[in-house]
């Protein structure tokens, strides 16, 4: 994948998360590994350039590909900010494949109890949700 015709530097990068959007997936906080240089595929979370305002990053799940680019959807159907509102985003926005998460402790995690269901759970894949094409065709 390339960024304004150049390859990334790195094949990896750090994003986070901001807003409610991609609840329960992810969750405001949650810190993302971002592969720069992976496939994309219906289903996955990606990190793209907003359509709208290209200074600024966005986490939603490739939902179908269209003619022009990709529909792209948030994973909490309550929440705005996605190809509902700002249509097919061009493949060239597209910046990366988020592979994992990690979720920081908090301040409500503190007690023994906390920090063991905070261990077992703060690092986990994010894969794509295979099921997704079939409920968008469904509706």
């Amino acid at each position: 994948m390339t960024e304004q015709g150049r390859e990334p530097r790195a094949r990896f990068g750090v994003a986070e998360v901001t807003g409610p959007s991609m609840v329960p997936t992810l969750v405001h906080g949650d810190q993302l590994l971002v592969d720069y240089r992976a496939s994309l595929r219906v289903g996955d979370v990606a990190v793209l350039r907003h359509p709208l305002q290209q200074d600024l990053l966005i986490v939603k799940r490739l939902a179908e590909r269209r003619d022009g680019g990709w529909w792209v959807l948030g994973d909490n159907p309550g929440a705005d900010g996605d190809s509902r509102v700002f249509g097919v985003v061009p493949p060239e926005l597209l910046l990366g494949r988020v592979r994992s998460r990690f979720r920081p402790l908090s301040e409500d995690q503190r007690s023994v109890t906390g920090v063991v269901s905070w261990l077992v759970s703060a690092v986990r894949p994010v894969g794509p949700d295979r099921s997704l094409s079939r409920r968008l065709r469904a509706r």
